[in-house]
């Protein structure tokens, strides 16, 4: 199976182009049966994501907002060599409810495309796209929000767009 290319600059001008008909597949798909169209996206998901090198693109490291668990916080300072204590005051900030997420965008470990840390990332990088979990319908709004960020993304997106026959009857593509 051949690599999908990144190219970044290509999504960012269809993610522009393409608002209006992303909003409207939004809307298309909420109307959809929830459990089939998140076994589409699973399946999707299952083909794409082998094919795209997220090492060569970290692009999704210089946009999101990073969530971390304690066990995450205390194996990345152990791996930097840092007291945790150092390390959270360094890199953490912490929510009104208690949680923690990273103080800088770009993450603070991106070095050019590759995570500094990416044996020991945290989960919710490990988890991004969030493809391959259930609800997919419920996150909706991030999806399309990362379309223009993530060639995963943006690959699954147009592929669920023809599966769904989101073109014909429903959306008239402007090509």
């Amino acid at each position: 199976m051949s690599e999908i290319p990144i190219d970044l600059d290509h999504i960012r001008r269809e993610a522009v182009a393409r608002e209006e008909e992303n909003h409207a597949f939004r809307d298309f798909l909420r109307r959809q049966d929830g459990d089939e169209i998140d076994r589409r996206v699973h399946r999707l998901d299952a083909e794409v994501t082998p094919r795209v090198d997220c090492t060569a693109c970290g692009n999704c490291c210089k946009s999101l907002i990073i969530h971390t668990e304690p066990e995450e916080n205390e194996r990345v300072a152990a791996r930097m060599g840092l007291p945790r204590e150092t390390w959270e005051g360094r890199y953490l900030e912490r929510s009104l409810g208690g949680k923690t997420v990273l103080n800088q965008i770009p993450c603070p470990f991106l070095t050019g495309t590759r995570c500094s840390v990416y044996e020991d990332r945290f989960s919710d990088c490990r988890e991004f796209p969030h493809l391959h979990k259930d609800h997919f319908t419920d996150r909706l709004f991030s999806t399309i929000m990362y379309y223009g960020v993530c060639p995963i993304i943006y690959t699954v997106v147009e592929r669920l767009k023809g599966e769904t026959g989101f073109f014909t009857g429903y959306y008239s593509h402007p090509d």
